[in-house]
C-alpha cells in the first residue's frame, strides 16, 4: 500500500514494482576512436548477456531521451559493447541481434541526421527510402522487417554504428553540417 499526497491508501500489486536498478551507461562521443571499430556478431552461447545489455541500452536511451528530447534507437557500440546489437524503442521496444540490411532501394532520401554520439550536430546524409532488415530476436528466432521512410533511415544509421561508420562519414558534402541550435531556429 502507498499513501497518496491526499492521504488515500492506494494498493499497487507487488509485481508492478520495478526493483531493477537503472544502468545508464556513458555514450561514446564523436572523437572517440572506438566508435570506428566494427562490432562482432553475437553467438548463441552469448545470449545470457543480452538481457542485461538490453536493460543497459534501454536505460541509456531513455535517459538520453529525457535529457535531450530525442533518441529512438541505440547500437551497442555506442556504450562500448562491440557486439552487433541494436535496441529500438519507438513506442514499444525491439532488439535486433546480428542485423543485416537487404533490398536497399535505389531511391534515396536526404535528411538531417542526428546521433546520440554528437547530440549538438546535425549531418545531411542520403539514405535508402526503403530496405529490409534481417535479424535474430531475443529468442534467437530469425526475423525480417520491411522498412520505409524514417524507420528505414534510422536502422541504416544504427547498422552503420555496428560497422564502425558514423553519419559524419556519410555527409553529402562539406556544407552538410549544422549545429542543432541553428537548424531549430
Amino acid at each position: 500500500m502507498i499513501r497518496s499526497g491526499n492521504g488515500i491508501l492506494i494498493h499497487i500489486p507487488k509485481a508492478r514494482y520495478n526493483t531493477r536498478v537503472m544502468a545508464i551507461k556513458e555514450i561514446l562521443m564523436l572523437g572517440c576512436p572506438d566508435l570506428y571499430r566494427p562490432s562482432e556478431p553475437v553467438k548463441q552461447n552469448e545470449l545470457s548477456i543480452i538481457k542485461d545489455l538490453t536493460a543497459n541500452l534501454h536505460d541509456t536511451l531513455m535517459d538520453f531521451r529525457n535529457r535531450h528530447g530525442m533518441g529512438r534507437a541505440i547500437a551497442a557500440p555506442q556504450i562500448g559493447v562491440f557486439k552487433r546489437i541494436i535496441y529500438m524503442n519507438t513506442g514499444s521496444p525491439i532488439i535486433f541481434i546480428n542485423p543485416t540490411l537487404l533490398d536497399l532501394s535505389p531511391e534515396m532520401i536526404e535528411i538531417w541526421d542526428d546521433c546520440m554520439s554528437f547530440p549538438d550536430i546535425l549531418v545531411k546524409v542520403r539514405r535508402h527510402r526503403t530496405c529490409k532488415i534481417n535479424f535474430l530476436d531475443i529468442e534467437w528466432a530469425q526475423q525480417m522487417l520491411s522498412l520505409e521512410g524514417d524507420l528505414s533511415e534510422l536502422l541504416q544509421h544504427e547498422c552503420d554504428h555496428l560497422d564502425g561508420i558514423l553519419a559524419v562519414q556519410r555527409a553529402i558534402d562539406g556544407k552538410s553540417f549544422a549545429l542543432r541550435s541553428q537548424r531549430e531556429k
